[in-house]
């Protein structure tokens, strides 16, 4: 903590965004594990009660550049307060929730939250002496992670307690009070960047995933030669290419089109859309394969807390790799470590769609997934960082961060549209459906592979220099140490 020591006003204004931060990505991880509990009690489906997840995912992707953008015009004090505010509004819709619709809705809000990491980054940058930029921004990073696999075990003894509805009563209290003191001592900064903010991207952007997820959900249901499904699959397409064609013209993009024509940038940006893919869709089945009921002839029955223990094993190899990751970029490049990260965690997946019937089977799956996604996610930042000019290291990372969410929404469609593609006469999915998920996952983690082998050689000097040395854009820390966030490190 010694890099936050010098006025106090840091110490509060660091602890206000310590706990922000620590919030929403608790926000994201608490609900993960219950699904299940949620789809019962809502009385819905496993393929609708996913969306519980993906809205969430589809809600932050879209709004994180959008909310970093309002903060550097008006103020990110003033918007952070906002944000936390929205938050709380989120988490009382879903707590309030009788049906799985207001719950989605509640869970859309929360996902505006996600502007929540980029302020705070900002915040960090506007306010804190130059020299304690790096600490604090490392720990707030570290924190986002760490919230993250903590809200996995909480879920469990919370729901067993209190009840589910504390996953967002709990929240919500914190919430409140963090957007209360920000307001009170946080200062407005007053660095401003007079960008313009076009909602016209924003609106395709949301339009074209939302018909594709759509399309990719209920298309095993609908048909995927219905004429629905086609329907949407077209719309998206369309919108798709106007979104990229006003982006392109537009004067304050949400996503920089010149950036992500560079080799180095589309092909670390595609490696982030298949792990993000892969990545978020297991975590939101994993759970939910050890709480099936052994009737179903596979599952373990297990409780929300052991289901949560099962994934603890991909949280802490994921948090060691990342310590170590530095020097395996050093002795072998990143270019590698990303290729064999991406094939560890295919054969992870692999073996878990051939072998899930012990536990033991389960811990090792996600004892080895989480290497190998550790290794890629410490790893993509830093190839971005190589591979564009200074000047544009902020939005650079920021697009990956967010291509790697959009990713996670697809990812949890597809993975629900195979699952429930064929149910049992009780209604649960059969074992063939998450065996074929399973193998999905894995073909998305080869697919990965096969695209890191086109990222063009970086070169290690620079590579180097954001690994040992003291960073030049602290901010990047969000992009490796956070995984489940959307954040734009740019906007802030």
């Amino acid at each position: 903590m010694s890099a936050l020591r010098g006025k106090p006003s840091h110490h509060l204004t660091f602890a206000v965004l310590a706990v922000s931060v620590t919030a929403f990505a608790l926000l994201q991880s608490l609900v993960t594990p219950v699904l299940s509990e949620i789809q019962a009690n809502l009385h819905t489906d496993q393929k609708t009660v996913t969306w519980v997840l993906t809205g969430y995912l589809l809600a932050a992707s879209i709004c994180t550049p959008i909310v970093g953008r309002v903060g550097d015009r008006v103020g990110k004090k003033r918007v952070l307060v906002t944000v936390l505010v929205g938050l709380s509004i989120g988490s009382l819709v879903a707590g309030l929730a009788t049906s799985i619709g207001p719950m989605i809705i509640g869970r859309v809000i929360q996902g505006v939250g996600g502007g929540v990491l980029p302020l705070a980054f900002g915040i960090v940058r506007d306010e804190f002496p130059e020299q304690k930029i790096p600490g604090a921004v490392g720990i707030l990073a570290s924190l986002g992670a760490v919230g993250g696999g903590i809200g996995i075990l909480l879920a469990g003894p919370i729901v067993d307690t209190l009840g589910y509805h504390w996953l967002f009563w709990l929240p919500m209290i914190v919430t409140i009070l963090a957007a209360i003191v920000a307001h009170a001592i946080i200062p407005e900064s007053l660095v401003r960047t007079p960008s313009r903010i076009s909602l016209l991207p924003a609106l395709l952007l949301s339009t074209w995933l939302v018909c594709l997820l759509l399309a990719l959900s209920q298309g095993g249901d609908w048909g995927w030669t219905s004429g629905r499904t086609i329907a949407l699959a077209v719309a998206s397409l369309a919108v798709a290419a106007a979104w990229v064609w006003v982006e392109k013209r537009s004067a304050s993009p949400l996503i920089d089109m010149d950036i992500m024509r560079l080799p180095a940038v589309w092909t670390t940006n595609g490696v982030a859309l298949l792990v993000g893919f892969a990545m978020y869709a297991a975590y939101a089945f994993l759970p939910q394969f050890a709480q099936t009921p052994d009737t179903a002839g596979y599952g373990f029955g297990a409780s929300i807390t052991e289901s949560g223990l099962i994934l603890l094993p991909m949280a802490v190899t994921m948090f060691v790799v990342g310590l170590l990751s530095g020097t395996l970029v050093r002795l072998i490049g990143p270019k590698i470590v990303v290729v064999t990260g991406c094939l560890v965690s295919a054969s992870s997946m692999a073996a878990l769609a051939l072998a899930h019937d012990e536990k033991w089977e389960h811990y090792l799956a996600n004892a080895i997934i989480g290497v190998g996604v550790g290794l890629v996610l410490s790893c993509l930042s830093n190839l971005i960082v190589a591979a564009v000019p200074q000047e544009q290291t902020g939005v650079a990372s920021g697009i990956n961060a967010n291509i790697r969410t959009i990713g996670g929404s697809i990812g949890t469609a597809v993975m629900a549209g195979l699952v429930t593609s064929s149910l049992l006469p009780n209604g649960l999915p059969r074992e063939a459906g998450y065996t074929n998920g399973f193998l999905a996952l894995a073909g998305a983690f080869v697919l990965a592979a096969s695209v890191a082998l086109l990222i063009p050689r970086v070169g290690r000097r620079g590579v180097e220099k954001d690994l040992t040395g003291e960073p030049e854009h602290p901010e990047l820390g969000l992009v490796a140490a956070e995984p489940t966030a959307g954040g734009s490190p740019s906007s802030g």
